[in-house]
Formats: structure tokens, sequence, C-alpha cells
């Protein structure tokens, strides 16, 4: 893995995340402006995705994008839309965590 391949796997996490929080904040495409967003982030980040495809695996890249992003959009649902967490959901977020972990150290 390179440098910039990263960088761009960290881009697609990014815009992934956003693009999902857009979603939230769209009330099923009732709110123009979140609505649009979610094509342009997602369209970003897969753009990123494909581009950090070049010198990942896509085992590893789809993984981390994944995993990566499951994680932090479940964080963001608990802290920024109050959705409830329990100590099922936040042992679930960690075991797909050390899921990652496992399938980059396998490599």
């Amino acid at each position: 893995m390179d440098k910039i391949s990263l960088i761009y796997l960290f881009f697609a996490i990014i815009f992934e995340i956003t693009g999902t929080t857009c979603m939230k904040l769209s009330e099923g495409f009732t709110k123009i402006l979140p609505s649009v967003a979610i094509f342009v982030f997602y369209g970003l980040s897969f753009t990123c995705l494909t581009i950090s495809l070049k010198k990942i695996d896509v085992s590893i890249a789809y993984s981390i994008w994944s995993g990566v992003g499951t994680v932090l959009i479940s964080l963001i649902g608990i802290l920024w839309f109050k959705e409830s967490s329990s100590m099922t959901k936040l042992i679930s977020i960690a075991l797909i965590v050390i899921g990652v972990i496992g399938l980059n150290a396998g490599k």
C-alpha cells in the first residue's frame, strides 16, 4: 500500500459517511440540498475508492472502507442523532473494528 492510495481510501471513507449522514438529513428525499448531496458524496466516495484500488487489494480496501464507515456512521447516529446505544451495539461495533484489523494483519 502506498501513501497516496491510503489517502484516497481515507477520503472515500469521509465522503461515504458524509453521504450516509445526508441520507438521514434528507428526511426521505423531502429536503433538496441533503438529497442532492447524497449523490455527490457517494460519487466522490466511489471515485476515491476506485482510485485507491490501483495499489490496494480490493479485499483490504473494501473491508476498511465498509468497516470504518459502518463504525463511524454508527457513532454519528448515537452521538449526533441521539440513536439508542446498548452494550450489544457497542460490542458489535468493537467486533467490526477487530475484524478490519484482523483482515489487515492477515495479509
